[in-house]
């Protein structure tokens, strides 16, 4: 049967809503036939792994366990989902301190029980810092690991499609950029509306500089609104488009969204950030992002406060000063973008 590889590929957090989600999206897309889900907590991971058994998948090995070494040993590809998650009232920002937490030990088993792995992807919010933290730890290359931002940006071409009423493939490169949080950069110079920049729409009767500001909020609070209408996080589309990274990373098609890379240059320093990207088997490569100059403002803004929430780790113990970071990780020092 057809597989993209046959490398291990680990869910950590597959317990949980999004972690089993990813589970079942990446046995159905074909990901590989060599699955192990991962979950400190023992009886949900086993009705996680009962449920994926009970489908009748063929050609896929399933296992599943409670220990990290195991589940780390030989992996190749990893996608994690396993911080808190976020609740009614918390912003992505909130959930720093604990996660930030996890991340570390997470780098650190990485590096302890897989330093050949090929690719991760960390989706644990907030995850432009958890995969920070997690690159910083596990000594692995910038190339080697992303974020999950897309969200953002497929929220924004949901917003667009519903405020033209129109498919929502006739709205194309959609993109947002900088921070998966609060303080996000939504661009607008990028996209197309049935053909159309959406620059030109702006400020007409198809679209009122306050309705535009308006769908912007929404895009920013999409999170929130899903908690509010299901009584608790997204899980469906995060699960999706981060099998969707690493399906890229493992040779399959593009990724058609922006992704959290780390980046390192004359603009922004050792951060890790929604950028251009392009994944392959070869790794993450990101490009130079140009806006408008409100757009490239509000970057500038999303980029200060990641640096706010970096520095703020660092003052909790978690990360060193940035001065000590190539002790831990040399390619750090690297130029990147």
């Amino acid at each position: 049967m057809n597989f993209l590889t046959k490398d291990k590929l680990v869910i950590v957090g597959a317990a949980g809503m999004i972690g089993s989600n990813m589970a079942q999206t990446a046995i159905m897309m074909r990901l590989t036939p060599n699955i192990c889900l991962y979950d400190p907590y023992g009886p949900a991971l086993e009705g996680v792994a009962e449920e994926l058994l009970q489908c009748g998948f063929e050609g896929v090995n399933i296992t599943y366990t409670t220990d990290v070494k195991e589940a780390l040993t030989g992996a190749k590809y990893i996608v994690n989902s396993g911080g808190a998650a976020r609740k009614a009232g918390m912003t992505r920002e909130d959930l720093l301190k604990g996660n930030a937490a996890i991340a570390e030990q997470f780098g650190k088993d990485v590096r302890a029980y897989c330093p050949d792995v090929k690719h991760i992807t960390v989706i644990f919010n907030p995850a432009d810092i958890t995969g920070l933290i997690t690159l910083l730890y596990s000594g692995l290359k910038p190339t080697q690991v992303t974020t999950l931002a897309a969200l953002d940006s497929t929220r924004l071409r949901n917003e667009l499609a519903k405020q033209f009423k129109m498919p929502a493939d006739e709205i194309v490169n959609c993109r947002t950029y900088g921070g998966h949080g609060e303080q996000m950069a939504v661009f607008a110079s990028t996209t197309t509306v049935n053909g159309k920049p959406l620059t030109e729409i702006i400020g007409t009767a198809e679209l009122p500089d306050k309705e535009w500001d308006e769908l912007k909020t929404r895009v920013i609070q999409g999170g929130k609104r899903i908690i509010e209408l299901r009584g608790r996080s997204s899980f469906q589309s995060p699960s999706y488009l981060s099998i969707e990274m690493i399906a890229a990373a493992m040779g399959g098609a593009p990724f058609r969204w922006p992704a959290g890379v780390y980046v390192n240059n004359d603009r922004f320093s050792h951060i890790m950030m929604a950028m251009e990207t392009c994944i392959t088997k070869d790794g993450v490569t990101c490009k130079p992002i140009k806006g408008t100059p409100e757009e490239e403002k509000e970057l500038e803004q999303s980029y200060k406060h990641l640096c706010t929430l970096r520095d703020e780790v660092i003052e909790m113990g978690v990360m060193p000063p940035i001065s000590e970071w190539s002790k831990l990780n040399p390619y750090l020092d690297a130029h990147t973008c």
